[in-house]
C-alpha cells in the first residue's frame, strides 16, 4: 500500500450536492406530517367536491367546475407554500432546527431555495392529482394553455413562500399558526374560490395574490384565453417582494 491512499482531503461538498439533500430531506419531512397532508389535501378536495359537485355556493357562471376547480388548485398552492411552510418552518425554528442548519455548510439562500424547491415539488404533485379528481368529476380543461397556467403557478408559489418564510423567522410559532391560519381563512372567503366573491376589480388582485392566481387558472384552464398583465403584474410584485424580504429578514434563531 502507498503512502497517501487514504488521506484526508477535507471540505465542504459542493452546493449543488448540499441542496440536493437539504431538498430531499424537506419532502421527505413534510411527507411524514400527517396534518401537512391533511390541509394541502384534505380540504382542497372538500371543497372541490362539495362545491364543484352541488349548488351549496353560489358562483358566477354556469360552468360550476370550471369555475371552482381552478380556484381550489390555487387555494391548494397556497394551502402548502404559505400556510404548512409558515407553521412549520415556525416551529422548526422555535425547536432549534434551524439553529443547527446554520452551523452546516448551508447556507441562508440556500435554505430559502431548498424549502421553496421543495414546496414546488410539492406543489406539481398536488395539483396534478386534484385536477384529475376534477377531469373525473367533469371538469374539461383547456390544455392548449398549459405553460402559462405553471408561469403563473411558479410565481405564486414564490411569494408564498417567501411570505411564509418571513413571518416565520420574524413571531413566535404559535402567533405564526393563529396569523398563518387567519390569512388562510380571509383569503379563502375574500378569494372568490367555491362562491362570487365582491369584485375588486384590477386593484383586486394586488391586494388578494389567491384571487389573482385563481383567476388566472380560469382564463387558462378554463376559457383558454390568456393571462391579463396586470395579473402578471401582481404576482410578479408579490413574488419579488416576498423573497427580498425573507432573504433579508430570516433568522436561524
Amino acid at each position: 500500500m502507498t503512502t497517501g491512499t487514504f488521506t484526508p482531503s477535507p471540505g465542504r461538498a459542493p452546493m449543488r450536492d448540499i441542496l440536493k439533500s437539504q431538498v430531499r430531506m424537506e419532502l421527505v419531512l413534510t411527507a411524514r406530517r400527517g396534518e401537512a397532508v391533511v390541509l394541502a389535501m384534505g380540504v382542497p378536495l372538500l371543497v372541490l367536491l362539495g362545491a364543484g359537485l352541488t349548488e351549496a355556493t353560489n358562483v358566477p357562471t354556469d360552468d360550476r367546475l370550471g369555475y371552482v376547480v381552478p380556484g381550489v388548485l390555487a387555494l391548494t398552492v397556497m394551502s402548502t407554500a404559505f400556510t404548512g411552510q409558515a407553521i412549520t418552518t415556525g416551529y422548526e425554528r422555535s425547536y432549534g432546527v434551524l439553529k443547527r442548519l446554520g452551523a452546516s455548510p448551508l447556507t441562508r439562500p440556500g435554505l430559502l431555495f431548498s424549502k421553496t424547491a421543495a414546496i414546488l415539488c410539492l406543489v406539481g404533485i398536488q395539483i396534478l392529482a386534484l385536477a384529475l379528481v376534477g377531469v373525473v368529476v367533469g371538469w374539461r380543461p383547456d390544455f392548449s394553455h398549459v405553460l402559462p397556467a405553471v408561469g403563473v403557478t411558479v410565481l405564486a408559489t414564490a411569494a408564498y413562500c417567501g411570505f411564509a418564510l418571513l413571518i416565520a423567522s420574524l413571531l413566535r410559532p404559535e402567533t405564526v399558526t393563529a396569523g398563518a391560519t387567519l390569512i388562510y381563512v380571509l383569503m379563502l372567503a375574500a378569494g372568490g374560490i367555491m362562491f362570487a366573491a365582491p369584485d375588486l376589480g384590477t386593484a383586486g388582485y394586488f391586494v388578494l395574490p389567491l384571487a389573482a392566481h385563481a383567476q388566472a387558472l380560469r382564463d387558462t384552464l378554463t376559457d383558454g384565453t390568456a393571462v391579463p398583465g396586470s395579473i402578471w403584474l401582481s404576482l410578479t410584485l408579490w413574488a419579488a417582494v416576498a423573497l427580498t424580504l425573507a432573504a433579508r429578514k430570516f433568522r436561524w434563531e
